[in-house]
């Protein structure tokens, strides 16, 4: 029974690929072999192509693009084998995925978990298809690190609230459509009073002000909000739930932050592929320099490692219904590994590696030099590299503070 079990299992694998397979041919441009995904930076994002149109909604009409999420809600509804075998696939052709973002890493998990039926009707099918861009409302002036501080106002009116106060570090704010924003309902309980409610970007009394990083780009923004009207159906659980519902939402994002995703893909080229474009080479092609070369396998070493364990931990996980703490585990690591990844490409870039504009330096170099600079910002959003050790000694390791 287990051969024949093992062999239909095989069977429907294969005949999944080659659907695969067939499905790209058709429909994957050329054009875009081996370009990245135009979501992983928001400005070009909203310059999409005719080929990156087509491709988008080829996707997003498949459902592929959240291939795991449920196919009632436009998801791929697909196994997690099968979602594998997509992966695989789309590597083999030099595709990416095309659906991305906020909705994606954060929300649509989220939403999925605690949003009631119409919520998710009305807001997962968008996320799923790649027409719409979340932001979201979190941190706040006097409330970044110690979030459960936060002062904005969310006064209950009857049938809808009003909205007063102000965010930073609002990622692509000044382009999004919807944000997910943490508001207090009740100034009695730090943590208790406050919920989860969704707001629409075009609603009078919002404005955003984008903020310029050291890295010359201006992805995150301030966000103000001045007698906002907010629908009461756009809110997410029960008045005093938000709390829980966005610690869950930032254990998705740290998962998406750490190395199994988002760093994993700045990853791209290896060090030492990297470094012989700079640095001279012996007889047999390799790095010259052995004390570079030595801590260049030092470092994929223990990248690989640790992309072993992240796909390893984020597999359990889901098997016991989803992310965990161990998100702050793989976020502090993998930010950490990306840092120290982007200040050995500056090194080995040598005088190539200090450009900013102007001739003698590539399009490449100079996009090297920021994101360097960007990168520092990693182990500071999405919980703080502190903040993480905090998680990890108490929810992890069982560790509770000193009486």
């Amino acid at each position: 029974m287990a051969t024949q079990t093992n062999t239909a299992d095989r069977s429907e694998t294969d005949a999944f690929r080659e659907e695969v397979r067939a499905f790209l041919a058709e429909n994957f441009p050329q054009e875009l072999k081996a370009k990245g995904n135009p979501l992983a930076g928001i400005e070009s994002a909203l310059r999409e192509s005719d080929a990156q149109k087509a491709w988008r909604e080829a996707m997003g009409a498949r459902g592929w693009g959240t291939p795991t999420w449920p196919r009632e809600y436009g998801g791929g509804g697909l196994t997690r084998k099968q979602a594998a075998v997509l992966g695989e696939e789309l590597v083999k052709a030099g595709a990416y995925n095309p659906i991305g973002g906020m909705g994606v890493m954060m929300f649509g998990p989220t939403l999925l978990e605690y949003g009631n039926e119409e919520q998710k009707r009305e807001h997962i099918p968008p996320i799923c298809r790649g027409e719409i861009r979340w932001c979201q409302g979190y941190s706040e002036p006097n409330a970044g690190s110690d979030l459960a501080n936060l002062q904005t106002t969310a006064e209950d009116k009857g049938d809808y609230y009003l909205v007063n106060g102000q965010k930073t570090w609002t990622s692509g704010g000044q382009w999004a459509h919807k944000c997910f924003c943490l508001v207090r309902t009740d100034r009695s309980d730090k943590h208790k009073g406050i919920s989860f409610l969704l707001i629409d970007m075009d609603t009078p009394g919002v404005e955003v002000r984008p903020i310029q990083m050291i890295s010359g780009m201006s992805p995150f923004c301030e966000t103000f909000f001045t007698d906002v009207k907010v629908p009461k159906e756009n809110l997410v659980g029960e008045e005093g739930q938000g709390w829980t519902i966005g610690k869950r939402l930032l254990q998705h994002e740290r998962t998406n932050l750490s190395g199994g995703n988002s760093v994993a893909r700045a990853m791209g080229v290896s060090l030492s592929a990297f470094a012989k474009k700079y640095m001279e080479t012996d007889d047999k092609g390799e790095i010259a320099d052995k004390a570079l070369r030595d801590r260049i396998a030092d470092f994929e070493i223990r990248w690989g490692a640790f992309l072993l364990t992240a796909r390893r931990a984020t597999e359990e996980s889901k098997a016991h219904g989803g992310v965990s703490e161990i998100s702050s585990v793989l976020k502090k690591l993998g930010t950490k590994l990306g840092q120290e990844r982007s200040e050995m490409m500056i090194e080995i870039m040598g005088l190539q590696g200090l450009g900013w504009e102007g001739e003698g330096f590539s399009d490449a170099e100079l996009s090297g030099v920021r994101g360097w600079l960007f990168g520092k910002a990693t182990t500071v959003y999405g919980g703080s590299t502190e903040i993480q050790n905090n998680i990890i000694a108490k929810r992890v390791l069982g560790m509770l503070d000193h009486q």
